[in-house]
């Protein structure tokens, strides 16, 4: 299929009727078209579905800007990146324009000039909805310079007059004119750069300098926050947050279901995928450790549990089975209840403990381990159902597990004991060993949980007992 040949100067583009329509009134038609079509609009955002997702699309449609308010982990900068999805695949500006004019109607002067001079034959450029887009995290260093736009010495140097247009550089705003302008983190910005966003927000333009000019961009303004932040320490100004028409919160997932979906989705992956068994039951305690996390009176809930913990345990838990199965020359990685005693690593970093003390964190970890093991056995078995393998243990049976020994000798331990056949047979008919493993020290550990067994560790290696 031939591929179409677009417009190279005005005078093209006017002969073939090409409308230049305003970022707001580009979101909104292509969000319409993406509603009609009932295709997906905000691809690889999970959980928002029902609550952040339908109050996006409302602001879109009504024209109004928005800030995310919502903590760590809830993909609130993934939200907004995935915005440029509803703007054209490209759209036409004056060639070598810092701040994308408009080719029907520039706004920099030296654009004016040179459709002043050129007319119809003035050269033009397209711009993909990616270079249309610009994100700035807010730092306390921030200047009105790096936003808006100041005096650029080399012009004056090159002979420009300071009274003249041209000696102005553009700061990161101008130069998204017509696009997507994105504020992470609102409330570090300094209170007298706040006051500089005013007329960007509420007037569409922006001054700069001293110079009497005035630039009224076209900008679709995203920014985003934590709740605490921008609602009870006052570090943003009221003024500007009356001028932001949507305040839509995020959240972390409600769902324990979108939680194993976006560890799925979000986890690095490697060229061995296809020798990695995953059972549901592991996904669902890595999950339930993170909901049980975002429950501890231990940790500071006003920093948050970001997703990010359950993506960075889920790839620790892979990563010890993977290890495993190299040293021990086996074909296939199955992770089990005895790798999630490595996640403390990846776990630590990422929370913020309400006191401090040495070797808290590994406490922590493991006490919501356990209570997620617990609770996502409880999912799977009534634990009576499993007496015939207490009984078993009564007389006289013990079981050896651990984070290292080979998944070769557990098939005989479920011909050992009676009725652990059973319970790993409700969990999977695989009878790959390194399967059989993972089911046997899970239902193992949860028995002892549900204080049915005893069970000495020993490094990384546990005896199960009566």
């Amino acid at each position: 299929m031939p591929t179409v040949k677009l417009p190279q100067t005005v005078g093209a583009l006017r002969k073939s009727n090409y409308q230049v329509i305003p970022v707001r009134e580009e979101l909104r038609k292509n969000l319409i078209k993406k509603i009609q079509s009932e295709e997906l609009v905000f691809p690889g955002i999970v959980g928002f579905e029902h609550t952040v997702i339908p109050q996006v699309e409302n602001a879109i449609l009504a024209g109004q800007d928005i800030i995310l308010l919502g903590e760590r982990g809830q993909a609130k900068s993934r939200m907004i990146r995935s915005l440029t999805t509803l703007m054209d695949e490209a759209i036409p500006k004056i060639a070598d324009c810092e701040i994308n004019d408009n080719p029907y109607d520039p706004i920099c002067q030296v654009c004016r000039n040179k459709v002043a001079e050129m007319g119809d034959k003035t050269p033009l450029e397209w711009i993909s909805r990616e270079d249309r887009y610009s994100e700035k995290l807010a730092t306390p260093d921030i200047s009105i310079a790096d936003l808006i736009g100041e005096i650029d010495p080399i012009k004056v140097a090159e002979g420009h007059y300071l009274s003249d247009e041209l000696v102005i550089h553009y700061g990161l705003i101008p130069r998204t004119n017509r696009g997507i302008f994105c504020i992470n983190e609102l409330p570090d910005l300094a209170e007298r750069i706040q006051v500089g966003l005013f007329n960007l927000m509420e007037e569409r333009d922006v001054q700069i300098k001293g110079y009497r000019i005035r630039l009224p961009l076209d900008l679709f303004v995203v920014s985003t926050a934590n709740p605490e932040d921008y609602t009870n320490r006052g570090r943003i100004v009221t003024p500007l947050k009356d001028r932001y028409g949507s305040q839509i919160h995020t959240h972390y997932p409600l769902d324990p279901q979108d939680e194993i979906n976006i560890m799925d989705q979000e986890r690095s992956k490697f060229p061995e995928e296809d020798k990695l068994v995953i059972p549901d039951y592991m996904k669902e305690t890595l999950a339930e450790i993170t909901v049980q996390a975002r429950q501890s009176s231990e940790i500071n809930q006003r920093s948050g549990v970001s997703v990010r913990v359950s993506i960075a345990n889920y790839e620790t838990m892979l990563g010890n089975a993977v290890r495993r199965s190299i040293r021990n020359g086996e074909e296939w990685s199955c992770p089990r209840v005895s790798d999630l005693a490595y996640i403390v690593a990846s776990f630590a970093g990422k929370i913020e403990l309400e006191t401090f003390e040495e070797g808290r964190e590994s406490r922590v970890t493991d006490e919501l381990t356990r209570r997620a093991v617990l609770r996502t056995f409880g999912g799977y078995f009534n634990v009576d159902d499993l007496d015939p393998i207490v009984t078993a243990f009564d007389l006289g049976n013990s079981a050896e597990t651990g984070s290292d020994m080979p998944a070769a000798g557990y098939p005989d331990l479920v011909k050992k004991i009676d009725g652990l056949a059973t319970a790993v047979k409700k969990l999977t008919n695989d009878k790959r060993p390194e399967v059989i493993a993972s089911a046997v020290e899970f239902i193992l550990e949860g028995l002892h949980l549900s204080r049915k067994l005893n069970c000495d560790r020993s490094g990384g290696a546990a005896v199960y007992k009566r």
